[in-house]
């Protein structure tokens, strides 16, 4: 199988690219820097263009999850920009370069996300519930949009709503892991509000399972079964580290550090319903959030 996969130098393509090449698989990486030019990748500018589309074709699945990290940093009216035009321009660039191939892709795999639901405190929200209105929300609409036109050309195409991907060698557990075992961390603000997780294999699992299934098309959430506040969260994952965790980090201290729009995203949320993937035959094996992290951490 020949895999084309974007956002390859991240937490989630790397470790992606990694699972597939241990199948047997051929895996193209779509990289933005010249020094990380190898026989298994082709340089790509996401606001302008790929170099070598040629080396696009006759691929069974595009899997693709690049995008500027979200959590380096306030939000700046800059920084938006940058985060916007890195997912929608560059899903754009990359849906127009493979219509036009003489062997296009089976399947396209486009990663979304959580955030295009907004905050909806006491909600359980289905792929069915509508967006939410706060800048994140409309970005993640404006994300899958662009790549409405590779439906269009008939290519199947999968669009990944995901929550937080938990793993200690990257994202979210990778950032707090210290600050735990120093004995400063702490649930943000109340830490009532929802949380939306999945284990980095249940993740990858999940991108593959879509990427097989020729039934599977449109958004899909990736997230565990099980409903978890920030609050719960943070006493599993103090628990798992065997570090006390009782501290609370004020809304306005996360105001202060990351900025005021931010740091709202980061009180607020939405519980995922992960009904739809389930009923297509896939199984979640992490579904208990203590569970999970004990068995991530304790070792």
């Amino acid at each position: 199988m020949k895999a084309i996969v974007t956002g390859a130098s991240g937490f989630l393509g790397k470790s992606l690219a990694k699972n597939l090449r241990e199948d047997g698989a051929k895996v193209i990486r779509l990289v933005r820097n010249d020094s990380k030019i190898d026989s298994t990748s082709i340089l790509w500018d996401p606001m302008t263009g790929i170099t070598d589309t040629q080396s696009l074709e006759n691929s069974k699945v595009v899997f693709h999850f690049a995008g500027e990290n979200l959590a380096n940093g306030r939000w700046t009216v800059s920084r938006k920009k940058r985060i916007r035009d890195s997912r929608v321009i560059g899903t754009k660039t990359l849906v127009d370069s493979l219509i036009k191939l003489e062997q296009p892709p089976d399947v396209l795999v486009c990663a979304s996300a959580v955030g295009i639901y907004g905050d909806r405190p006491g909600e359980f929200v289905t792929e069915e519930s509508p967006a939410g209105e706060d800048w994140l929300s409309k970005l993640g609409v404006e994300w899958e949009a662009s790549a409405l036109p590779a439906v269009e050309s008939g290519i199947r195409t999968v669009l990944l709503r995901i929550g937080v991907v938990l793993h200690p060698d990257g994202g979210m557990l990778k950032r707090i892991l210290l600050p735990f075992r120093m004995g400063v961390g702490g649930k943000l603000g109340q830490g009532t509000q929802p949380m939306s997780w999945v284990s980095l294999r249940d993740a990858i699992a999940a991108f593959r399972f879509c990427a097989d299934n020729v039934s599977i098309k449109g958004p899909f959430n990736v997230c565990a079964p099980g409903r978890v506040t920030n609050a719960e969260f943070t006493l599993a994952f103090g628990k798992a580290i065997r570090r006390p965790a009782l501290l609370k980090i004020p809304s306005f201290t996360l105001k202060l550090l990351f900025g005021e729009e931010l740091s709202r995203v980061m009180l607020g949320g939405a519980s995922m319903s992960s009904s739809k993937l389930e009923s297509t035959g896939f199984k979640f094996k992490d579904q208990d959030i203590s569970v999970t992290l004990s068995n991530m951490l304790s070792t």
